[in-house]
């Protein structure tokens, strides 16, 4: 687990499943992402989270309000092994998803910073990858905040989306270890 000042940083449990969904499964908070999902589809979202947490000892955790346990949203960094013949793939990759009624608050960043500096300390990783779809520029936003570096050169196209679905357009920033 990770504590910030106001953010627990958690494993998922299988309990976790319909407040995810109410949070994350929104049409403002899909915007960028192809929509509204299905249940099904928020159910193989929380299993992929569940499924990295089992094999690498990280994922997008869970974030949660400290001292409350109101799941707010989704941090951490997973491992980008599902993203076959991309330039990212094996990456160690940052996300976050933070639910709306929470946005402008600063918990994105700082579930973000707390991540971040949890990588480096605990991944032999050089570098520190995030994407998000060619329109999603909110998050492009975040990823210079972080002093992240935009990669054009890394760019690829998500493999869950047609190759004409923008998208699945993915911009790609980077973070490298500090010296």
């Amino acid at each position: 687990m990770i504590e910030t000042e106001r953010l627990l940083l958690r494993p998922w449990t299988a309990d976790d499943r319909r407040a995810l969904g109410d949070l994350v499964n929104t049409p403002a908070m899909t915007a960028h992402l192809g929509g509204v999902r299905s249940e099904t589809e928020i159910d193989a979202m929380l299993e992929r989270r569940l499924r990295d947490q089992a094999r690498h000892g990280h994922c997008y955790w869970a974030a949660e309000l400290r001292g409350e346990g109101t799941l707010i949203g989704s941090c951490g960094i997973r491992l980008a092994d599902d993203y076959p013949g991309a330039p990212v793939e094996g990456m160690p990759e940052i996300g976050w998803r933070v639910g709306e009624r929470y946005w402008g608050q600063g918990f994105a960043r700082e579930a973000a910073e707390a991540s971040i500096a949890w990588g480096w300390a605990n991944l032999a990783a050089d570098a520190i990858g995030a994407w998000t779809t060619a329109r999603n520029k909110a998050s492009w936003g975040l990823m210079r905040r972080l002093g992240m570096e935009r990669r054009d050169d890394l760019d690829f196209h998500h493999p869950r989306y047609a190759a004409d679905d923008m998208t699945g357009a993915m911009v790609v920033y980077l973070l490298e270890r500090p010296q």
